[in-house]
């Protein structure tokens, strides 16, 4: 997704970072494997990681799955830092290679996205929307990407509003598998104006 991905062997070093004001300092890697099998499985077995769909996986399964997923041509995964301990999960992944993109006109610059935040006991304001924030701009840092693509699941109604909140437009129901999900876009420029508006005196 940035123009040093979809490459093998994967670079484990940090391949993008962005201080998100008041928050602290964001920064993604490549999901490193074995050694992050153990955080991700914590993760994603956890009832509100349920729309990942994962939540009986074992740690074999959850390895398997992202090994299987790095090592294909067309989507990668990554750790996202929160001032540099683990805080978020993302993949990246081209629509025109996955079931999404059966659902829509696919067009050059189309990137796929889902992240998963980690379990926290203090939640922090605005630290969601951060990582969000942070996701986006690593995306539109590919000079070649021009579109985000995501499919939640129509249940999912916090990451409804956090998409919208950056720029996301809703543009009709999907079935995809067993998920019933909302199709919704974000063009560079939706973004830029989402910044903008949340900038506003």
């Amino acid at each position: 997704m940035t123009a040093i991905a979809l490459q093998q062997p994967i670079d484990t070093r940090l391949c993008f970072s962005k201080p998100q004001p008041e928050i602290g300092y964001f920064s993604l890697r490549p999901l490193n494997l074995p050694d992050d099998t153990a955080l991700l499985h914590d993760w994603l077995t956890r009832d509100y990681a349920r729309f990942w769909g994962m939540q009986n996986a074992t740690l074999a399964e959850v390895e398997t799955f992202y090994k299987d997923l790095m090592a294909s041509s067309y989507a990668d995964a990554y750790l996202g830092l929160h001032d540099g301990k683990p805080a978020f999960l993302v993949e990246c992944y081209m629509p025109l290679h996955d079931p999404v993109g059966q659902h829509y006109d696919v067009k050059p610059g189309d990137r796929g996205m889902h992240f998963l935040v980690a379990p926290c006991n203090k939640p922090v304001s605005g630290f969601t929307l951060a990582v969000m924030r942070t996701i986006m701009e690593f995306i539109f840092s590919d000079p070649f990407a021009r579109r985000v693509v995501v499919e939640p699941d129509v249940r999912n109604d916090k990451i409804h509003v956090l998409n919208k909140r950056v720029g996301f437009e809703y543009d009709r129901i999907i079935q995809l598998g067993e998920k019933t999900a909302h199709l919704a876009f974000c063009t560079r420029e939706h973004y830029a104006a989402s910044l903008e508006m949340e900038n506003r005196p």
